[in-house]
Order: C-alpha cells, then sequence, then structure tokens
C-alpha cells in the first residue's frame, strides 16, 4: 500500500508540469506572487536560489530587476520552456539566471544565499514528514547567516477536500497547445484524510472523441496553517510573517495562498 501511495504522488506531482507550454498559458495571469517574490529579491540584495523554478516565470523577473538568481526545476519540460523564455531576455538579465536541474530534497549547493523562495505550491509536493524535513533541511544549508526564507502554499478549503470524488465538475472548454484544439475541461476530487493529500484529476475532452482526450492528475499535501507553522518551528525556523496574500492581508476563511517568510533559528551556544 505505502508503495502505492507513493506511485501516485509521483505521478500527481510530476504530470502537470509535463508540458511547459501549457502550463505557461494556464498561469500567464498569475503575476502578484511574481511581484511578491521579486521585491523581496531586490530587498535581500542577491544572489536568490528558487527551488522549483518551473517555466521561470519568477526567476525572469528577479533577474529583469537585476538581481542574480539560481532556479532549480526537477522537471524537463518545464526547465526547456524556461530556457526558451529566458533566451528572449536581454543579455544582462540572460547573464543573471542560472538554470539546474535538480531535486531540491537532494540539493546541495556550495554557495549560501540571503534569499531561499519556493514559489507557486512547491512545497504541497512534500508529502510526508521526511520529504518535509528534508526539504526544510535543504533551505537551511542554503541559507546566509540572517537570510530569509519566503513561500506560499494553498490554504485548505474544506469544500474542496469533502467533494464527491464521482462528481463531475464541468469547466467549459479551454484551448491547449497539443494541436491547438479547445478541450472541454472538467474536474474531479479526492481527498485522503490520513496522509492530507488532495489529488485533482484534470480532464481534458477532445471534440472529436475519447482517444484524443487525456486527464492529468494532481497531487498536493494539504498545509492547515497552525500545523505550518509547527513544521517550521521544529525544522529550525522562526516565521517572520505568515499572511494570507502577496499584500500581507491576514489569513480568513477566503484566503487561497498562506504566505510565509521565515528566518532559521540561530543555535544556542
Amino acid at each position: 500500500m505505502a508503495k502505492r501511495k507513493r506511485r501516485r504522488s509521483a505521478t500527481g506531482s510530476e504530470a502537470h508540469y509535463a508540458d511547459g507550454r501549457y502550463y505557461d498559458q494556464a498561469y500567464r495571469r498569475r503575476r502578484n506572487d511574481v511581484r511578491f517574490y521579486t521585491n523581496l529579491a531586490v530587498e535581500s540584495g542577491g544572489p536568490v536560489l528558487e527551488l522549483g523554478a518551473g517555466t521561470g516565470r519568477v526567476a525572469l523577473a528577479i533577474a529583469k530587476a537585476g538581481i542574480d538568481v539560481v532556479g532549480v526545476e526537477p522537471m524537463g519540460p518545464m526547465l526547456e520552456q524556461a530556457r526558451q523564455r529566458m533566451d528572449r531576455l536581454p543579455r544582462a538579465a540572460r547573464e543573471r539566471i542560472e538554470l539546474r536541474q535538480g531535486d531540491l530534497m537532494r540539493l546541495r549547493l556550495r554557495r549560501k544565499f540571503p534569499l531561499v523562495i519556493a514559489p507557486f505550491n512547491v512545497w504541497m509536493h512534500l508529502y510526508t514528514r521526511e520529504e518535509i524535513e528534508r526539504g526544510f533541511a535543504t533551505v537551511r544549508h542554503h541559507l546566509a547567516p540572517g537570510g530569509r526564507f519566503a513561500f506560499d502554499v494553498l490554504l485548505p478549503d474544506p469544500v474542496s477536500l469533502s467533494r464527491d470524488p464521482a462528481k463531475q465538475y464541468r469547466g467549459g472548454e479551454v484551448p491547449h497547445p497539443r494541436g491547438g484544439v479547445r478541450y472541454r475541461y472538467s474536474e474531479y476530487f479526492s481527498y485522503d484524510p490520513v496522509a492530507q493529500i488532495e489529488t485533482v484529476v484534470m480532464d481534458f475532452e477532445h471534440p472529436d472523441g475519447k482517444d484524443q482526450s487525456f486527464c492529468t492528475p494532481l497531487t498536493q499535501r494539504q498545509f492547515f496553517p497552525a500545523e505550518l507553522e509547527a513544521l517550521l518551528h521544529y525544522n529550525g525556523f522562526v516565521v517572520e510573517s505568515h499572511s494570507g496574500d502577496f499584500e500581507g492581508k491576514p489569513i480568513t476563511a477566503a484566503t487561497e495562498s498562506q504566505v510565509v517568510t521565515a528566518r532559521a533559528r540561530r543555535s544556542t551556544p
């Protein structure tokens, strides 16, 4: 059973990131987080380490703002899209970006950074206590003295977590770079309350039939606010801010994203 759960989590942590062009299309209007992390990067003076760089949404903006950034991403298709986007930047900005393929749980660069970031739900792909601990260990390893760690995760939505997994939630038509076709889009939701993992299956129905239709699973570990603060505390961090959006508003029932900044706790003599 444990092996089956790990395979399910691996598939759900990768499938959504197998097409960099679709990813960029789906999230092209998401800009608040880019501004937030870019402002932190400028404030830090750089360089910045980004864990889960994706297609470079944040890393490219940081480089354009004049700050050096190292972006680490496990998925080849995302890195390929990031490099294509990077090629369109002015030379000065391109020279500020280093993109690397790697797993954040195993990453050990011989560098320290005043700012480490993990934008757009990256931490929600750490599913077990051991994986979460390895992720935090990576952050501590790379933080310069007094450095800051910033990341965001979704606030668990009780309505979403209690949905009937057999029910189809239709979402209209969406264009897809795959053939330029408009697919009929719908979603299915299921939640494992023990593992605290929600799986969303995104269904793309091709207008010409099932042979060209496909599904994309996305699995995300849910972090409740008090739990998240405890995990940070017991993994050696002091929470600096824990807000309900990228403008610093408090967490409420209407919150979508929890946004956290923290610093490594100083060791006591």
